[in-house]
């Protein structure tokens, strides 16, 4: 049974609803995604106004090419240690694939670039602080950090922008992290990620003497069919999506790129799949032909541990207490930033977004019922744990 103080952080919730569904409308009408600095900054910047409407503390991380890192606080002269809310401001959507209605609903579904992936959960977020704020909750420093350029690993701020989340979330009782939810499942493990590029160098001659030359896309090819053999979904995935190489149709090719999506579930397997990598590499299919391999990027993996299953088990005791579905600890392939932060020894729980589907899709959409829901689970744990 919920206690009076729950039932009017709830009904508070219910109240709000609208201005926040309003506000999601808001911030998915601003397309931003990860290269575009002046569109993520601009999602940034509107709920630095939001907060200051609220008189709360609000941090910067400025930064030069991906958009800046936010950190939202209320509460910040609290003593007890912080719970904090997360999620990335930065969509992969092109800049004008929705056109000029980049949002639509209708009575069940909101569409639109980043609805569920990921800005519906960092909507939730601050909505769930709005509520707490409105019914006196002053226990606990709860802070929100947005993310900037989490779809691209944040390579574009070279890990800078992890880095300042780690460093405003270090001594929280919680970190949980707003991905999109399914079916009342949390994430408690994910793949890590690695991107490589592959740059292969051949010999150019004519097409008429064609046996003269060494193709790049040639022994490219050869490389991807031997990286495409790694799909073990409990291990090591490999997929090669992106290749870009020759110049003309009747020239053997001298020069081949492509990139290698590589995931694992632990370091042991991460280690496996460089070494995997560099063979790869190193081995030659084509006589005359070359090959230099660079890592991109890296997310490490999040391995399942005893310090995010306490967290689960004392979530579902505070859903239990207030009503709310049990969530059941579940794992994905997909990478976050809720990876890095458990590698770092963070309390760390993921999935506590928003409810939808076809992610990375033009057709990607958010139940919205489910941004409510989302406020609720996220305001409880803040108020109990």
């Amino acid at each position: 049974m919920k206690s009076d103080k729950c039932a009017a952080l709830f009904a508070r919730l219910d109240e709000l609803e609208k201005e926040y569904l309003r506000f999601w409308i808001d911030v998915c009408k601003i397309e931003s995604p990860s290269e575009y600095k002046e569109g993520v900054d601009r999602v940034g910047a509107y709920f630095v106004k939001k907060a200051g409407e609220r008189g709360w503390k609000v941090e910067v991380q400025k930064q030069s090419v991906s958009g800046d890192c936010v950190c939202i606080t209320m509460n910040p002269e609290a003593e007890d240690r912080p719970i904090v809310f997360s999620g990335h401001m930065d969509t992969v959507h092109p800049l004008g694939l929705f056109g000029d209605e980049v949002v639509t609903w209708d009575e069940e579904k909101i569409y639109g670039p980043g609805v569920t992936d990921c800005k519906g959960g960092v909507v939730a977020g601050f909505y769930a602080m709005a509520a707490l704020e409105d019914c006196g909750f002053t226990a606990r420093p709860v802070k929100l950090i947005l993310q900037s350029d989490e779809e691209v690993s944040s390579r574009t701020s070279n890990k800078e922008t992890v880095n300042y989340m780690f460093a405003q979330a270090e001594n929280c009782a919680a970190f949980l992290n707003c991905e999109p939810h399914k079916d009342n499942h949390i994430t408690i493990s994910r793949k890590g990620i690695s991107r490589y590029e592959f740059e292969v160098k051949g010999k150019v001659t004519h097409a008429l003497s064609c046996y003269e030359g060494a193709s790049a896309v040639r022994e490219a090819a050869y490389k991807i069919i031997e990286l495409e053999k790694l799909k073990d979904e409990h291990g090591i995935t490999c997929n090669c999506g992106l290749i870009q190489g020759g110049t003309a149709e009747n020239t053997v090719p001298g020069c081949c790129v492509f990139t290698a999506d590589v995931r694992y579930m632990n370091h042991q397997q991460m280690a496996e799949a460089d070494r995997l990598v560099e063979e790869v590499a190193g081995r030659s299919f084509v006589e005359g032909a070359s090959c230099e391999v660079t890592l991109k990027s890296r997310r490490q993996p999040m391995e399942r541990n005893e310090r995010n299953e306490a967290l689960l088990d004392a979530i579902n005791r505070i859903y239990a207490k207030v009503g709310l579905p049990q969530m059941t600890g579940s794992h994905s392939n997909g990478g976050s930033d809720a990876a890095d932060m458990t590698s770092r020894g963070l309390p760390c729980l993921d999935s506590f977004g928003t409810e939808g589907g076809k992610i990375h899709r033009r057709e990607e959409y958010a139940y919205l019922r489910s941004l409510k829901e989302s406020a609720k689970r996220l305001a409880a744990v803040a108020y109990y744990l």
